[in-house]
């Protein structure tokens, strides 16, 4: 006790008796496995990674958390250096887990804070930092990631397939202003799955405060029949009823 109080009463100085040398020192990075819908397909943003180790293999953008920062302040840091996009105005960053494992860099012990993220309408990146380049790519058709990246991004994908079933994160890869279509269509992009239009339209429209139609706008769609009718977020974060996936061929719903 005698230690722990005089630490505290000095400021934060180390307990008596201990010491900050006997164990392996590690360092944390933060990965960021960005999502988007863009063309009709989930599309992830990647680097190619300029040095050792895996240079040249395509990487989700991220790095060292500096000693001043928190581990959010860098993910946001690290996405505007490597990927030029200095804009984040929309961007839905939500931590996902941390990953530990003792050989998962070949460089030292490295722990990484991995975010998801979610952005609409997302520009196109340039490469900076470390990477000498960054591009949109189809998740679905995907090389081996460096790292442990292909992990990273199967959990972050499970993740918000998840929450789109019980969340209004759905809206996150949407313009302010969309049509019923077009928060279908991130469903279906995201579930890979075709959804029944007329039975998702009514259960949008009687979630209450999952969308908020806007007065007087609509948008063509390019299809017949009149424009359809645009709609923003709305103020609810649950979706009462639940939104659920349909379930797989041959398993009961």
């Amino acid at each position: 006790m005698r230690g722990r109080d005089e630490g505290r009463a000095s400021g934060g100085s180390a307990p008596e008796g201990y010491d900050k040398y006997a164990f392996e020192p590690f360092a944390v990075t933060v990965d960021l496995a960005v999502l988007t819908v863009r063309a009709g397909a989930l599309q992830v943003l990647l680097v190619e990674r300029g040095h050792e180790p895996y240079a040249g293999r395509w990487a989700l953008p991220g790095g060292f958390v500096l000693p001043d920062e928190s581990a959010e302040a860098a993910a946001r840091r690290e996405l505007a250096e490597e990927t030029g996009l200095s804009d984040l105005s929309g961007l839905h960053l939500e931590q996902l887990r941390t990953y530990s494992e003792p050989d998962r860099d070949p460089r030292m012990r490295v722990v990484s804070v991995a975010f998801a993220a979610l952005l609409p309408d997302a520009p196109e990146p340039r490469g900076g930092g470390d990477a000498a380049q960054a591009q949109w790519l189809r998740y679905d058709a995907l090389d081996p990631l460096a790292f442990d990246h292909d992990r990273i991004l199967a959990d972050a994908h499970e993740r918000v397939g998840a929450k789109l079933e019980y969340t209004c994160l759905a809206t996150s890869f949407c313009p302010p202003e969309f049509t019923l279509g077009e928060l279908q269509q991130v469903y279906e992009t995201v579930w890979a799955t075709a959804l029944d239009r007329p039975n998702f339209r009514r259960k949008v429209l009687a979630t209450p405060g999952f969308v908020a139609p806007v007065p007087g706008a609509a948008r063509l769609t390019g299809g017949r029949g009149k424009p359809a009718a645009l709609y923003r977020a709305g103020d609810a974060t649950a979706l009462h009823p639940p939104l659920l996936r349909p379930a797989p061929e041959g398993r009961p719903s």
